[in-house]
């Protein structure tokens, strides 16, 4: 049997494992009532899969999305563009591009995903304010090999995958692009200019299936389960509460150096979240809402989150929201589409001072559409 063969049998075994397990009562998968979202959720996780890692080579990487709108994952944006490449730790890369007016602008570096697997931690940062940025947004970085005394970033040990992270702040979301994403001019070269590579035989086209199914079972299946994943500090699990925002530290996939918070709400129809609180002094603040795979509610249709430009002030320069089912008719309205059970997530990029915690209060809608 081919060595490809067998990969590809190693993938469709994987899948049918998922179905069984993942998308089962091991998971409690339809104890939630919403199984279609889990399947929804594997499909964009194959598709991640085949685009990100089927033909990963860090020796010639290029950037690509990591989600759009049509491949929504690790709990994705509609106000942020995430694009991701292959590195290796004993390459040097040069990096340029421009940030397109971008308010927060920056680069990660992952470990340990050279096979497809989940990060071990973000190893590294750096930011706009890091790296020379000229009048028209052009820059030029360089990741790893000899040291720079400006806009470098080391490369340790591991060091298999760089992200970036391009928010915007606008009246509609970055993502909403009907072409499925916002395009940013960026390209990475390999300093070493290694040439072609082999063509592709067996061997290779076995390794890349490989690596898509390492990418689907770390996504899947070797995550915690309902109720056993500890939590950051910073993610409640008392619905319709959050807790104080937090930086994460070096947590997989995250941002060093913004503040999140995070919690569940619980929803009847006849029911209304208004949630009150101010935008803190940052480079970039929104909140999304989620399904429990991490995916965003449908940005592209509805007003399924709000950024600082699209929500509407109170004359104190607070701010008040209102997570419901249907349009109660007034401002910052933020479309739950009929889940009664979901995730209220905030971001707050390089915060100034103290960050007030939003809170909410449960109400019935009727209230609301009073008010």
């Amino acid at each position: 049997m081919s060595n490809s063969r067998a990969a590809f049998r190693e993938l469709v075994a994987l899948l049918a494992e998922v179905e069984q397990r993942y998308l089962g009562d091991e998971w409690m998968a339809e104890a939630f009532g919403d199984l279609p979202d889990g399947f929804r959720s594997v499909m964009h996780t194959i598709e991640g899969g085949l685009t990100l890692m089927f033909e990963s080579d860090p020796e010639r990487p290029i950037f690509r999305p990591i989600v759009t709108r049509t491949r929504k994952m690790l709990g994705d944006n509609p106000d942020a563009l995430y694009l991701t490449a292959p590195v290796r730790d004993d390459c040097a890369y040069r990096v340029s591009g421009t940030t397109d007016r971008s308010p927060y602008y920056s680069f990660t570096v992952e470990t340990n995903t050279a096979d497809g697997g989940y990060s071990n931690a973000t190893a590294g940062v750096l930011r706009h304010v890091d790296f020379d940025v000229d009048a028209d947004g052009s820059f030029e970085v360089f990741f790893g090999g000899e040291a720079r005394a400006r806009n470098w970033m080391a490369l340790p040990n591991g060091a298999s995958e760089l992200i970036v992270r391009c928010y915007f702040e606008e009246p509609g979301h970055a993502q909403r692009d009907p072409n499925c994403y916002r395009r940013i001019p960026i390209v990475i070269e390999n300093l070493a200019q290694p040439g072609p590579p082999e063509p592709w035989n067996d061997a290779s086209v076995a390794e890349g299936i490989r690596r898509v199914t390492t990418f689907v079972r770390s996504r899947t299946l070797e995550q915690a389960k309902p109720g056993e994943r500890e939590q950051p500090t910073w993610v409640s699990v008392t619905p319709n509460h959050f807790h104080p925002p937090e930086t994460p530290g070096d947590l997989a996939f995250s941002a060093f150096d913004a503040a999140y918070s995070m919690a569940p709400y619980l929803l009847a129809p006849d029911e209304a979240l208004v949630i009150t609180g101010r935008w803190p002094t940052c480079e970039f603040g929104n909140v999304s809402l989620w399904n429990r795979y991490l995916q965003t509610y449908d940005y592209a249709n509805r007003p399924s989150g709000r950024n600082r430009a699209n929500t509407a002030l109170e004359a104190d320069g607070s701010f008040r929201m209102v997570i419901a089912h249907e349009d109660p008719g007034v401002a910052n309205w933020i479309d739950a589409e009929g889940r009664p059970f979901g995730m209220v997530f905030w971001r707050f990029f390089l915060p100034e001072g103290d960050i007030e915690t939003p809170q909410a209060k449960l109400v019935k809608l009727s209230e609301v559409r009073n008010a």
